[in-house]
C-alpha cells in the first residue's frame, strides 16, 4: 500500500513538473500569453521623446505625446541611484539570472501561506521591468497569478539579452515617476532641477522610494509619507553596506529638498522656436484644399518651404528602416539647433525687459483713461466692439461652447460673467476675477515683439524670439507673423541704385513730389530744396529722396519685387508699385534678418538655418543641414550699403545706439516705422551677426499715439541695443565690438567710397544722379513715413 502511495505521489510530482515545463516552453514559444519577439526584446523601450538641443549642448526641451521619456545611458546616472535601487528592490540582483529563488520562496511562504503582507515581494528588478514592459494591469488576483510565469520567462530572456548594468538602465529609463516625469532623466529634472549624474544620496533615495508606488509616495502631494519611505530606502542601503548607521541617522533628519517644476512645452528657453520646429518637421505636403481662402498666403509660403527647405516636412519626407515615417513624439530623435542658449537667454530677457516692462509702461500711461484703449481713439465704439466680438468667436472657449450645443445667448451670457482666472502681467501671473470678454481686451493691451539673430557666414539662427511669453501669447512674430516693414525696406531700394551705377555720393534734389495719385510726405524738412547725397538720404530715412530714387530706377516696382524674392521674401501678395519703396508689404522678422545678410557677406544672402543636424537615439546622423545661399548683389554694392547704413548709426535715425546706449565700433543698421506708428523696426548688423527686431500691437490699430514713443528708433532699436550689449559683454561668445566689416578688393569698376564721418572731405566729388523727365500727372495721396 505504501509503495503504491509513493508511486502515486511521484507520478503526480513528475506530471506536475512535465506540465510546468511544457507550460514554460509554451510561454517561451508564445503559445501561451504574449512572448515578445527577439527584435522587440533587443529594443524593449520603443517610445522615447525627441530632444531639442542648442548649439552649445543645452537641452531646450522635448517632444512627446503621453510619455516624456528621454533616454540616458548608464554612465550618465549617479552610481548612488543604482545602489539605492538594488538595495531596496533586489539586494541579490547581481547574483541571479532574472529569478531570485530565495526571495520567491520567502514570498510564497510568508505572503502566500501566512498572509504576512509586509514580508516583501519575490519579484526581482528584471521581473519588475518585464511586468512594466509587457504586462497589462491585472483586474483580478487570478489574472495576476497567471501573469507571473510569463514575466519569469521574459525576465530570463532579458537577462540573456542584456548585462546587469543595461537592465538597471532600462528600468530607470522606463519607470513613470508621475507629473509627466517618465524615466530618470526627466524625473531628475522635474523633482530636483538637475541631471541624473548629479543626484545626491537623498535625492536618489527619494526617487527609488517612489518605485514602490509613485502615487502613494508622491513627494508633491504626500511629502511626509514620501520622506518616511525615503528613510526606509536609506536603511536598506545601510544593510547592503552602502551607508553607515551614522550617515543614515544624519540623512534621515533632512527634508525632501524638492525643486519641483512641471514639464511644460509652453515654458522654458526658445519656446517659440520649439513649437515652430515641431510644426514644420511634422508638416504634410501642402494641399490647397486644407487652406481657407484667407490662408492662401500661408499655402504659398508652405509650398515654397516644402520644395526648398529640407527641414520642412522632414518626418514625412524620410522613412526609417521599417519603411515607416519618422515621428518626433516617439522616435527619440536628437534635434541639434543652431541656437546658442546664452544668446537666446539674452534675447528673451532683452525683449521682456525693454518691451514687456519699459515700453509697456509708456504704452499704458499713454492709453490710461482712453475710452477705446488699447485701440486708437479714431476708432468708433462700434468698431471696437466688432473687433472684440470677432476675437471672442476665435477663442477656444467660444468654439468649445459652440461644439457642446450652447446657443449664442448662452455663450454671450458666459462671456459677460465674471469668473476666477490667472492672467499674465509683466511681473508674473496673478489670480483675479474677470469676464472672459474683458480678458480678451486685457490681453490686447500688451505690446508684441519678434527678434531673429543670424550668423551671416553660415545662416545659423543664434537667437529666436517670437514674443513676450509663449504661455500667454502664442502667435509667433519671428517666422509666422507678417507686418509692414516701413523704412527698413529702403536699403533694398538704394542697393538697386548701386547695382545700376549710382554711388553713395550721387545726389538728388530734396523736395516733395507727386507721382500719379501718390504724394509721399516726410517727417523732417531738413535741407529742403538742396541737392543731397544718397548716403545722407538713407541716414536720415528721407522719404522724398527714396521715392525719387525709386522713380528714377524702377518706377513700376517690378525690379524691387524681383530683388525681394531673391532675398528670400516669401509673400505672393507683394504688389509691384512705386510706394513699395517705403515698405508697404508684409514681411516676417526672420525674412528681414536673412535679407540683410546679403549686405554683410558681399552680396550673398544666407537662408536661415534653424537645425544643423538630426540624430537617432543611438547617435547615428540622419540628416545634416548646410547653408543655402544665393547671390543678389555685387561685392561693391554690398559694401556701399554697409557704408551707407553705418551712416544711419553714426549720423542718422539710429544715432541713439551711440549717445544713449554707448555702443561703439562698426555697426550698420536701419530703423523703420509704418503709418501711425503701427510697427517699429530695427535691423542691426555687425560683421558677424545680423539681428532684426519688430515691436507693435496685436492689431495695427493698437499702437502708440506719439511718434516719439512709437517709432522704430524708440521701440525696436532699444531691444537690439540691450541684446547686443549682453552679447558683447559675454567674452565666451567671441563677438568683437571693434571688428571691421570686410572690404572687397579694389577693382577698376569699384563704385564704393570709404566710410568717413559726415562733414569730412570725400575722396571724390559728388556725382549727380540722372534727372528723368517729370511725370505728367501728379496729385496728392498717402504714404508711410518714418
Amino acid at each position: 500500500m505504501r509503495k503504491k502511495f509513493l508511486i502515486w505521489v511521484w507520478s503526480l510530482f513528475i506530471a506536475a513538473l512535465l506540465i510546468i515545463s511544457l507550460a514554460f516552453v509554451a510561454i517561451d514559444k508564445g503559445w501561451i500569453g504574449y512572448m515578445p519577439p527577439i527584435d522587440e526584446l533587443q529594443r524593449p523601450i520603443s517610445r522615447y521623446a525627441s530632444q531639442i538641443l542648442s548649439a552649445d549642448g543645452k537641452l531646450l526641451g522635448t517632444w512627446s505625446r503621453n510619455e516624456n521619456r528621454v533616454f540616458v545611458d548608464y554612465d550618465s546616472i549617479a552610481p548612488v541611484m543604482f545602489d539605492a535601487l538594488t538595495a531596496t528592490e533586489d539586494v541579490r540582483f547581481y547574483d541571479h539570472s532574472g529569478i531570485d529563488a530565495k526571495a520567491l520562496a520567502r514570498a510564497v511562504v510568508k505572503r502566500g501561506i501566512f498572509g504576512q503582507k509586509g514580508a516583501g515581494g519575490g519579484s526581482t528588478i528584471t521581473q519588475q521591468l518585464a511586468k512594466q514592459l509587457y504586462s497589462s494591469t491585472a483586474a483580478t488576483t487570478m489574472q495576476r497569478l497567471l501573469q507571473k510565469p510569463i514575466e519569469w520567462v521574459i525576465a530570463v530572456e532579458l537577462e540573456r539579452a542584456y548585462t546587469k548594468e543595461e537592465i538597471l538602465t532600462l528600468y530607470l529609463n522606463y519607470f513613470d515617476f508621475l507629473h509627466n516625469a517618465v524615466g530618470i532623466k526627466t524625473a531628475a529634472k522635474v523633482y530636483f532641477g538637475k541631471q541624473p549624474r548629479d543626484l545626491t544620496t537623498l535625492e536618489a533615495a527619494t526617487l527609488v522610494g517612489m518605485c514602490k508606488n509613485p502615487s502613494y509616495f508622491n513627494p508633491v502631494r504626500e511629502p511626509e509619507r514620501c520622506r518616511q519611505r525615503r528613510n526606509v530606502v536609506l536603511q536598506q542601503m545601510c544593510k547592503a553596506g552602502h551607508l553607515t548607521e551614522e550617515e543614515v541617522e544624519r540623512l534621515s533628519q533632512e527634508p525632501l529638498g524638492l525643486n519641483f517644476h512641471r514639464i511644460d512645452h509652453k515654458e522654458g528657453l526658445a519656446a517659440y522656436l520649439r513649437e515652430y520646429l515641431r510644426r514644420i518637421m511634422m508638416a504634410e505636403r501642402p494641399n490647397p484644399d486644407d487652406y481657407r481662402a484667407w490662408q492662401r498666403p500661408q499655402y504659398y509660403v508652405d509650398s515654397l518651404m516644402w520644395e526648398n527647405d529640407p527641414l520642412y516636412g522632414w518626418c514625412k519626407k524620410n522613412v526609417k528602416r521599417d519603411g515607416t515615417h519618422y515621428d518626433i513624439y516617439t522616435d527619440g530623435l536628437k534635434i541639434y539647433t543652431a541656437i546658442d542658449s546664452r544668446m537666446q537667454q539674452y534675447a528673451e530677457e532683452a525683449v521682456k525687459k525693454q518691451v514687456g516692462q519699459v515700453m509697456q509702461a509708456k504704452f499704458d500711461a499713454e492709453k490710461r483713461g482712453a475710452a477705446n484703449a488699447p485701440y486708437v481713439s479714431t476708432l468708433s465704439v462700434k468698431d471696437v466692439n466688432q473687433r472684440l466680438a470677432k476675437a471672442m468667436k476665435q477663442s477656444d472657449r467660444y468654439r468649445l461652447m459652440k461644439a457642446d450645443g450652447a446657443t449664442e445667448a448662452e455663450i454671450e451670457e458666459a462671456f459677460n460673467r465674471r469668473v476666477p482666472m490667472t492672467v499674465y502681467t509683466p511681473r508674473g501671473e496673478v489670480d483675479t476675477l474677470m469676464t472672459p470678454r474683458d480678458s480678451i481686451r486685457y490681453y490686447k493691451r500688451f505690446l508684441r515683439a519678434g527678434l531673429v539673430s543670424i550668423d551671416p557666414e553660415t545662416g545659423h539662427v543664434k537667437a529666436y524670439v517670437g514674443g513676450l511669453d509663449y504661455a500667454h501669447f502664442q502667435y509667433d512674430m519671428a517666422t509666422v507673423g507678417r507686418r509692414q516693414v516701413g523704412s527698413t525696406m529702403k536699403p533694398f531700394v538704394y542697393a538697386m541704385a548701386m547695382q545700376g551705377g549710382y554711388t553713395p555720393e550721387s545726389t538728388i534734389l530734396n523736395v516733395q513730389r507727386t507721382y500719379g495719385d501718390w504724394s509721399p510726405r516726410n517727417g523732417s524738412k531738413a535741407r529742403y530744396g538742396e541737392e543731397v547725397t544718397l548716403k545722407w538720404g538713407l541716414s536720415q530715412s528721407n522719404n522724398w529722396v527714396t521715392a525719387e530714387l525709386m522713380y528714377q530706377i524702377d518706377n513700376t516696382g517690378q525690379g524691387l519685387v524681383r530683388d525681394l524674392q531673391d532675398l528670400g521674401i516669401a509673400n505672393d501678395n507683394m504688389q509691384p508699385s512705386l510706394s513699395l519703396c517705403l515698405g508697404t508689404c508684409d514681411i516676417t522678422t526672420a525674412e528681414m534678418a536673412s535679407a540683410y545678410t546679403a549686405f554683410v557677406k558681399k552680396g550673398i544672402r544666407r537662408a536661415p538655418i534653424l537645425v544643423t543636424r538630426i540624430e537617432d537615439g543611438n547617435g547615428n546622423v540622419l540628416a545634416e543641414f548646410h547653408p543655402r545661399t544665393n547671390e543678389v548683389y555685387s561685392e561693391e554694392t554690398a559694401y556701399n550699403m554697409i557704408d551707407m547704413m553705418r551712416a544711419v548709426i553714426d549720423h542718422g535715425t539710429g544715432g541713439r545706439l551711440r549717445y544713449r546706449y554707448d555702443l561703439r565700433g562698426p555697426i550698420a543698421g536701419k530703423t523703420g516705422t509704418t503709418n501711425d506708428n503701427s510697427d517699429g523696426w530695427f535691423v542691426g548688423c555687425i560683421p558677424t551677426l545680423v539681428t532684426a527686431c519688430w515691436v507693435g500691437g496685436e492689431e495695427r490699430d493698437i499702437h502708440f499715439n506719439s511718434t516719439a514713443n512709437g517709432q522704430g528708433a524708440a521701440t525696436a532699436l532699444p531691444v537690439w541695443a540691450v541684446y547686443m550689449k549682453r552679447v558683447f559683454a559675454d567674452r565666451s561668445l567671441g563677438y568683437d565690438p571693434e571688428q571691421e566689416f570686410e572690404k572687397p578688393e579694389l577693382r577698376d569698376s569699384l563704385a564704393f567710397e570709404p566710410h568717413l564721418p559726415e562733414g569730412e572731405p570725400q575722396p571724390n566729388e559728388p556725382k549727380p544722379a540722372p534727372k528723368p523727365a517729370a511725370p505728367a500727372n501728379r496729385t496728392s495721396g498717402e504714404e508711410l513715413f518714418e
